[in-house]
C-alpha cells in the first residue's frame, strides 16, 4: 500500500486556502491503488481565483521584461532542484516508468522554460511600421485547462509563456493527474511570484472548466485535450468572444520515402515504434501511422515486430491512465479495426497482474480509411500502411481530420524537406530531427488553433495594438 498524498488547500491569490469542493481520489494506474486525495475548487473558489488574477494583472503587466525573466528563472531553478520530486509524483499519478518520468516529464519542461526565458529577453514587444508604433500587449487573464497525459509539461507550455507575456493565469489541471500541479504551485510560491499572478483551481471540466470558459473575467482560454471537447470549449468561449488556443488530437504519419536505404529504413521503423509507444502511446504527437513503400512492407513488419517486442509492459512500457482508457484502447487491438486485409504482426505480450496495461501492438496492411488509420488511439498501437509511390504516401498521410505531427525519412535531404512541406501538419521531423523547445507547437485542421512554446507562445497571449503618431 502506497502512502496517500493529501492536498486539501488551493493556491489562490498567493496563499494556500481551504478548497470548497468535494474530495477527489487520484489512482496510480500501475498499481490501481489510491495514491492521492485532493480537494477540488467550488464555484466560489473559481470566482475568487479569477478576481485575484484580474486584480494582479495591471501590476504584473507593468513589470519589466527583466523582472519577469528573473522570476521565471527562479521558477526554473526550483523545478530543477525538485526534479526527482516531480518525477516521483508523475510516476505515481500517471504510472510513467522512472526514466520516462524524469526525461520526458521533467527535463523537457525545464528545457521549455529555458527556451521561453530566452525568447522573452529577445521578444519585440514594440516595433514600427511607418508612422505606427506596433505594441504586443498581454491579453489579461488566461484560463489554462490541461490534460492528464503530460501533467507538468502541458502546464508549463501554457503557463510560462503567459506569465512571460505579462498575463495572469488561472490553472485547472486534469483530475486524473493533478499532483504535479500542486508541486508547481509551490515552486511559484518559492520563487516569489506576486500574489494573484498564478492561481490553482482543480476540478472537473464539466464544472470548473466550464465556469472558466464562460467567465466574463477570463480573456483567453488555452485548452489541450480531445478534439470533441475542444469544439465544445470553442463554442462556449464564442459567447463572450474570448480568444481561444486549442491543442487537440493527432494521428501523425511517419513517411518513409522510396529512396531510403536499408540503414535509414531500419532507423525510421525503430524510431517510429519508439515514438508511437512513448508514454504508453499517450501523446498527441504519437507517430501512430507508419507509411512505407508497398514493396518493403514485409521488411517493415519484421523490423516493427522486433522493435515492439522490446517494450515489456510494466518495465519499458507504462500503463494507460485508467481502466476506461484501457477499455477504449483494447477496442483497437483487433486487426479488423484496420480493415479486412489487416494483420497483427506483434501483440499479446504478457501483462502484469495489476495495472491498466495493454500489450504493445503492431497491425500491418491497414486500410487508410479504416477506423485504426483515422482515429486517435492514445495507446501503444502502431498501424503500418503501404504506398505505391511517394506521392501516394503524402496523400495517405494527409488523409486525416488531424494535422499535428509527422515525420519524413529519405536519403535525399532536399527531397525529404520538399515532402515535409507538403504534409498538412504543424510539426514535421525530417530524418529524426530532435524536439526543439523553442519552436512553435500547434496543429492544422482539427488538431487545433494557435501556437505554444517560446516566442510563438508569448505572441499567442498578446493583443496587438497600432499607435499612430
Amino acid at each position: 500500500m502506497t502512502d496517500v498524498q493529501r492536498e486539501t488547500a488551493l493556491y489562490i491569490d498567493g496563499r494556500w486556502v481551504p478548497g470548497g469542493g468535494a474530495d477527489l481520489e487520484v489512482v496510480d494506474p500501475a498499481t490501481e491503488e489510491v495514491t492521492g486525495v485532493i480537494t477540488q475548487a467550488s464555484t466560489d473558489d473559481v470566482e475568487t481565483a479569477v478576481a485575484a488574477a484580474r486584480a494582479a494583472f495591471p501590476g504584473w503587466a507593468a513589470t519589466s521584461v527583466a523582472e519577469r525573466a528573473a522570476v521565471l528563472r527562479r521558477v526554473r531553478d526550483v523545478i530543477a532542484e525538485r526534479a526527482e520530486v516531480f518525477a516521483g509524483l508523475i510516476q505515481r499519478e500517471l504510472g510513467a516508468p522512472p526514466k520516462v518520468a524524469r526525461a520526458l516529464h521533467v527535463d523537457t519542461p525545464v528545457a521549455v522554460i529555458d527556451a521561453t526565458i530566452d525568447a522573452l529577453e529577445r521578444f519585440a514587444f514594440t516595433s514600427e511600421i511607418g508612422n505606427s508604433l506596433i505594441r504586443h500587449e498581454p491579453v489579461g487573464v488566461v484560463a489554462a485547462i490541461t490534460p492528464w497525459n503530460l501533467p507538468l509539461h502541458q502546464v508549463v507550455v501554457k503557463v510560462i509563456p503567459a506569465l512571460a507575456a505579462g498575463a495572469t493565469v488561472v490553472l485547472k489541471p486534469a483530475g486524473l493527474t493533478p499532483l504535479a500541479a500542486f508541486e508547481l504551485a509551490r515552486a511559484f510560491d518559492s520563487a516569489g511570484l506576486p500574489a494573484g499572478v498564478f492561481n490553482l483551481v482543480p476540478g472537473s471540466g464539466r464544472v470548473v472548466g466550464d465556469l472558466l470558459t464562460r467567465h466574463p473575467g477570463v480573456d483567453q482560454v488555452s485548452f489541450t485535450g480531445s478534439t470533441p471537447v475542444g469544439r465544445q470549449i470553442a463554442g462556449v468561449a464564442a459567447e463572450t468572444l474570448k480568444r481561444v488556443t486549442l491543442e487537440l488530437g493527432g494521428k501523425s504519419a511517419s513517411v518513409v520515402l522510396a529512396d531510403a536505404d536499408d540503414e535509414l529504413f531500419a532507423k525510421a521503423v525503430k524510431i517510429t515504434v519508439a515514438n508511437c509507444f512513448l508514454n504508453g502511446g499517450q501523446t498527441c504527437t504519437a507517430l501512430s501511422r507508419l507509411i512505407v513503400p508497398e514493396s518493403r512492407i514485409a521488411q517493415a513488419e519484421e523490423l516493427a515486430a522486433a522493435a515492439a517486442a522490446k517494450y515489456a509492459p510494466g518495465a519499458r512500457l507504462g500503463p494507460l491512465v485508467s481502466a476506461e482508457q484501457r477499455k477504449e484502447v483494447e477496442s483497437y487491438l483487433d486487426p479488423a479495426s484496420g480493415g479486412s486485409d489487416a494483420v497483427t504482426v506483434y501483440g499479446g505480450a504478457e501483462l502484469p497482474e495489476r495495472g491498466y496495461y495493454v500489450s504493445p501492438t503492431v497491425i500491418s496492411r491497414v486500410d487508410p480509411d479504416s477506423r485504426l488509420a483515422q482515429e486517435e488511439v492514445f495507446g501503444p498501437v502502431l498501424a503500418i500502411l503501404a504506398a505505391g509511390s511517394d506521392d501516394e504516401a503524402v496523400a495517405i498521410a494527409n488523409n486525416s481530420i488531424y494535422g499535428l505531427g509527422g515525420a519524413v525519412w529519405g536519403a535525399d535531404d532536399d527531397a525529404a524537406l520538399a515532402v515535409a512541406a507538403r504534409l498538412q501538419t504543424g510539426q514535421v521531423d525530417v530524418n529524426g530531427g530532435a524536439f526543439n523547445p523553442g519552436a512553435p507547437f500547434g496543429g492544422f485542421k482539427q488538431s487545433g488553433t494557435g501556437r505554444e512554446i517560446g516566442a510563438y507562445g508569448i505572441a499567442d497571449v498578446c493583443e496587438i495594438k497600432a499607435v499612430q503618431r
